[in-house]
């Protein structure tokens, strides 16, 4: 019988303000900055928990008490999404693209230099004082919506009936109204569907 004994990762770590700044740095080499006018260049804190709120983000690796600490995987992804956008690619295309991908397949498209530097060892009081809370389901609760960056587009689904959706892409979330002024239009296309006859069950008998 062999068993594995679990190594603490001495991975990199950032804060999300750490992070903004090791994205700038990376940015650095070869960003000619995005095509659109409307996108910044280099991410904020709020942009990138924005991108977190579509997928292309991942949470946070870990909580060091109530700081929210981020890993190089956060790192690619962040540059990768800029390099796709600087390339003239849209916001939804962008998620198209990345959402899900492993790092391998985010290293060729984020092109990180050979050295990031680590972040400033100096921690703020706050994440070094505070004690570590018990394990929570931290995402048990869905983070409040972040307003959409002007122009951006995305993917969002409007449920027509209990087994029919309706993937659309839009600028501004869909408001209810909308989406009762949907449901009403999809009336004809539900009741054939609806009416479509259902497999028979295949049961032994």
């Amino acid at each position: 019988m062999s068993y594995t004994v679990g190594m603490k990762s001495h991975a990199k770590r950032w804060t999300i303000a750490e992070l903004g700044a090791a994205v700038e740095r990376a940015l650095a080499i070869d960003y000619d900055g995005a095509r659109n006018g409307q996108v910044r260049d280099v991410p904020d804190a709020r942009t990138i928990r924005y991108y977190a709120s579509l997928g292309l983000v991942d949470p946070p690796a870990e909580m060091r008490g109530r700081t929210a600490l981020y890993s190089r995987r956060h790192l690619l992804q962040v540059v990768a999404v800029k390099r796709l956008q600087a390339s003239g690619k849209s916001l939804v295309e962008v998620q198209q693209q990345l959402v899900g991908l492993a790092d391998a397949a985010l290293e060729p498209i984020a092109r990180l230099p050979a050295v990031i530097e680590q972040p400033a060892a100096k921690e703020s009081a706050e994440a070094v004082a505070a004690p570590r809370p018990a394990p929570v389901a931290f995402w048990a609760t869905p983070p409040a919506p972040v307003p959409a960056p002007s122009g951006a587009r995305t993917l969002q689904l409007v449920r027509l009936s209990d087994t029919v959706s309706l993937v659309v892409e839009a600028a501004e979330p869909i408001s209810a109204e909308h989406a009762a002024a949907l449901r009403a239009a999809a009336g004809p296309l539900l009741r054939m569907i609806h009416a479509q006859p259902q497999p028979p069950d295949q049961e032994s008998t």
